[in-house]
C-alpha cells in the first residue's frame, strides 16, 4: 500500500513542496531515501518512539520513505510529524485523503509533543500558492503562518492531536490573524526616540538627510560622543514600513528562526541589527552547511550598525561591497546557490585614531605619527566610496547636557519631514519597480535625473579637484544634493545643496588624517 502526505523545504527566503510517499509491504525492514541529511535520517527512531508513547501502533512490515524530488536536499527535523501521519495512514490508523489535502510540518518528541520549526511563513506562502487546503503544524508557528489568508492555519500540540483531527474526531479552530491591524497597531512603535540626544544639530540633520535618501552613513568621534546613541535612533526616523516590506522582513526572520514565540507573527517596525565585531563574513553575508541568511539579510529593510568599523576584518569588510551596490546577496557553494534580499542601510561608526582623541577639543592625542592614516587605512577606499555621508561628532559640551530635553526635536517631527522627502521619491521612481530612494539609483541614472546649474557644477568640480574625489564619489555628493533638495521640497538642485552634499565628505578633505 502506497500513501503520500506533504511537506515544504526552504531555500533561500522561498519555499518548495516536498512529497513524502510511504510504501509498506514484504519483511521487516526501514528505508528513507530522498537525499535526507542526518537529522532526517535519524527521524526513524523519533517517529517510532513518538507513535507508541502516543498509545498508536508502529506497523510492522517494510517500510520505504521516499522525499521527492530526490535532488532536493532535505534538512532538518521539521519532517517528523509528517512521515508519522504518512506511516500511520499507511497502516489504516489515519485517513490518508484528508491528510493529502495538507501541508504538515513539526518535530516530534518522544512523547509525542510537537516542537516548533523556522520557516513557517514562506512555506505558508507557498501553500496558498499550490492551492492546498491548510496546514497542520506546531502550535508555536500558528501566529507566524498565519499572516497568510485563505489558508486553514491548524496548530497542534501533540500527535494524537493531528491524528484524532485527520479522523474527524475533534476539530481544531483555524488561526486567523489580523495583519493590517497589528500592523497599524505597531508599526511606528519605537522604545528611543531623537529627542534623547542633546546637542549634536549638525549631526542629526547628517542623519535624517540619510534617513531621507537611503543613504550610507560613517560616523567618526571619539569615546562618548554619542555615535552609537545616535544610530540606534535611527530606525525611529525612517518611514514606517509598507506592508509589503514587513512580510519581506518576517519572511527573512522567519527563515532564521528569530521570530520569538509568542509574537505576533508580523514584524511591523524596521530592523536594526548591530554585529560584534569578531563577526565571521559568513554570519554576516548568510551561507553555512545549512544555509541560512546572514546579518545583512536580517537587517533588509532596517539598518545594519557596524560599530567600530576598523576592528572588523578585512575580509568581512569587503564581502559588504557587491550587497551594497546589488541590494542583494548571492551565495553559491558546490551543493547549492541561494539569494537572499540585502537592501539595507548601513550605518558604521569608529574612532578618528587608537587612542579616540584625535581632532579632540580638549583631549591631546597621544598615537605616534602616521597612525591616524594607518588606523583609516583599515578600511578600503572601495568600501569609503559606497558609504555617502562622512560625519565628524565632536563632544557635546556641558551646557547642551544640562539644557531642557524639550528643546530637542523629537523623532516623530523628524520622520514627517522624512516621509515627505520619500515622497516625492517615490513618485520619481513610479515606473522603476523595486527603487524607492535616492541611494538606489544607478550611475546613468544619476547623471539623468540630479542634473545641476553652472553655478553648481563649477563647485562640484572645484571640489572634486580639491578633494581628488573618484568618480563613485562625484555620484554619491549628486545623489544626497537630490535628497537635500528634496527635502527643501525643492525640484532643483541649487548651489546651497551641492554645498552641504560636499560637507557630508570629511574623510576625503585634504589633510583630514594628517599627523597626529
Amino acid at each position: 500500500m502506497l500513501v503520500k502526505a506533504y511537506g515544504s523545504a526552504v531555500s533561500g527566503v522561498n519555499a518548495l513542496t516536498i512529497t513524502i510517499e510511504v510504501n509498506l509491504g514484504g519483511m521487516m525492514g526501514f528505508a528513507l531515501v530522498g537525499l535526507p541529511d542526518n537529522a532526517v535520517k535519524e527521524s526513524k527512531e523519533r517517529v517510532e518512539a513518538a507513535i507508541k508513547n502516543s498509545g498508536l501502533d508502529f506497523p510492522r512490515g517494510k517500510l520505504v520513505i521516499n522525499m521527492a524530488p530526490a535532488d532536493v536536499r532535505k534538512e532538518g527535523a521539521a519532517y517528523d510529524l509528517p512521515i508519522a501521519l504518512a506511516i500511520l495512514a499507511v497502516s489504516g490508523q489515519v485517513d490518508p485523503e484528508r491528510l493529502g489535502q495538507y501541508i504538515v510540518m513539526g518535530e516530534l518528541s518522544l512523547d509525542g509533543s510537537i516542537q516548533p520549526v523556522k520557516g513557517m511563513l514562506p512555506i505558508a506562502i507557498q501553500a496558498r500558492k499550490e492551492g492546498y487546503k491548510g496546514m497542520l503544524l506546531p502550535a508555536e508557528n500558528a501566529q507566524e503562518a498565519g499572516i497568510v489568508n485563505n489558508l486553514e492555519v491548524l496548530p497542534v500540540h501533540t500527535l494524537i492531536e493531528a491524528v484524532d483531527f485527520l479522523n474527524g474526531k475533534m476539530a481544531i479552530t483555524p488561526v486567523v490573524v489580523d495583519t493590517r491591524e497589528i500592523f497599524g497597531a505597531s508599526k511606528e512603535r519605537y522604545a528611543m526616540d531623537f529627542a534623547d540626544v542633546r546637542g549634536q544639530s549638525h549631526v542629526k540633520r547628517a542623519m535624517e538627510v540619510a534617513a531621507a535618501g537611503g543613504h550610507n552613513v560613517i560616523l567618526v568621534g571619539p569615546p562618548g560622543a554619542g555615535k552609537t546613541m545616535l544610530a540606534k535612533r535611527m530606525p525611529s526616523i525612517l518611514p514606517p514600513l509598507s506592508l509589503q516590506e514587513a512580510l519581506e522582513t518576517t519572511k527573512i526572520h522567519s527563515v532564521a528562526g528569530r521570530l520569538v514565540n509568542g509574537h505576533q507573527g508580523l514584524l511591523a517596525t524596521r530592523p536594526f541589527r548591530s554585529p560584534h565585531h569578531t563577526v565571521s563574513d559568513v554570519a554576516l553575508v548568510g551561507g553555512g552547511n545549512v544555509p541560512q541568511p546572514g546579518e545583512i539579510s536580517l537587517a533588509h529593510n532596517g539598518v545594519l550598525f557596524l560599530d567600530e568599523l576598523p576592528e572588523f576584518k578585512r575580509t568581512v569588510l569587503e564581502v559588504l561591497r557587491q550587497p551594497l551596490e546589488e541590494r542583494t546577496i548571492d551565495i553559491s557553494r558546490a551543493r547549492f546557490a541561494v539569494s537572499y534580499p540585502a537592501s539595507f542601510m548601513l550605518i558604521a561608526s569608529m574612532n578618528p585614531c587608537p587612542c579616540g582623541y584625535y581632532n579632540h577639543p580638549e583631549k591631546d592625542c597621544v598615537c605616534p605619527p602616521g597612525a591616524v592614516q594607518k588606523y583609516l587605512s583599515r578600511i578600503s577606499g572601495p568600501l569609503l566610496d559606497r558609504i555617502d555621508l562622512h560625519i565628524e561628532v565632536t563632544p557635546v559640551d556641558f551646557e547642551e547636557l544640562s539644557g531642557q530635553q524639550s528643546s530637542e526635536e523629537s523623532s516623530d517631527q523628524v520622520r514627517s519631514r522624512v516621509i515627505q522627502a520619500r515622497e516625492q521619491q517615490v513618485r520619481r521612481f513610479a515606473e522603476m519597480p523595486g527603487m524607492y530612494a535616492n541611494a538606489q539609483m544607478p550611475p546613468q541614472m544619476v547623471r539623468d535625473i540630479c542634473t545641476v546649474s553652472k553655478a553648481s557644477d563649477a563647485l562640484l568640480k572645484a571640489a572634486m579637484h580639491r578633494l581628488q574625489l573618484s568618480a563613485r564619489a562625484y555620484d554619491r555628493i549628486l545623489k544626497v544634493a537630490r535628497t537635500i533638495a528634496d527635502l527643501a521640497q525643492s525640484d532643483a538642485i541649487l548651489p546651497e545643496h551641492v554645498a552641504e552634499a560636499i560637507q557630508y565628505r570629511n574623510l576625503d578633505r585634504e589633510g583630514w588624517a594628517g599627523e597626529c
